[in-house]
């Protein structure tokens, strides 16, 4: 890469092309097109040539980029995969573990480096034989609920249920395709608005 391209923001070198032109225009209104000065032309051609040095090293740039934030989900998603997987090899391993300790009636197992031990837990734990027959008042529901059923619901609940209900909430986040309906229909959402923007792409 040529040290203008190195040295100069994308920005900087339009700049002075923009510059150099014009400089190249009123010299040969001036005096003629032959008498423009050739190191005036030599050095916009330089900042001709750099400014494509500089458009292809971000093009270079972006598609590494993306590259890597592609490689890095696919890690994030391969690596838990493998750690559910661990966990429940682990989980497997253990239940046998008890299995084999409670049949045998043996409260530890020892080898040269581990002691393998049967511990009672600090508190019970719920064992869940056939989860369609607990009945949904012994259930948490995480539910994706949208804005205009939420309204309806709360505006029927008293006022305890409605604080109590209130309370459960996690997350909410505004629902863009709502929003997009609601703005066609020629609404006006407060705190939000609908345009097609732009974005970069590189070929």
């Amino acid at each position: 890469m040529s040290t203008i391209a190195q040295e100069n923001s994308l920005f900087e070198i339009d700049q002075e092309l923009d510059s150099l032109l014009e400089e190249i225009e009123e010299r040969a209104e001036e005096d003629g097109s032959d008498h423009v000065p050739q190191e005036l032309i030599e050095r916009f051609q330089q900042f001709c040539h750099a400014h494509g040095e500089k458009v292809d090293r971000i093009g270079h740039f972006l598609t590494q980029m993306e590259a890597r934030a592609q490689y890095c989900r696919e890690q994030a998603s391969r690596l838990s995969d493998r750690a559910r997987s661990a966990e429940n090899k682990t989980d497997r391993t253990k239940n046998m573990l008890l299995y084999y300790l409670r049949s045998r009636e043996l409260r530890k197992i020892e080898g040269m480096e581990y002691t393998l031990r049967m511990q009672k837990n600090s508190q019970d734990s719920v064992l869940v034989s056939d989860e369609p027959q607990i009945p949904i008042t012994y259930k948490d529901v995480e539910a994706k609920v949208p804005g205009t059923l939420w309204q309806a619901i709360q505006s029927r609940l008293p006022e305890e249920e409605k604080r109590r209900l209130t309370a459960c909430i996690r997350q909410m986040r505004p629902n863009n395709e709502a929003i997009k309906a609601a703005v066609a229909a020629n609404e006006t959402v407060p705190g939000a608005e609908v345009r097609r923007g732009f974005h970069v792409r590189v070929a």
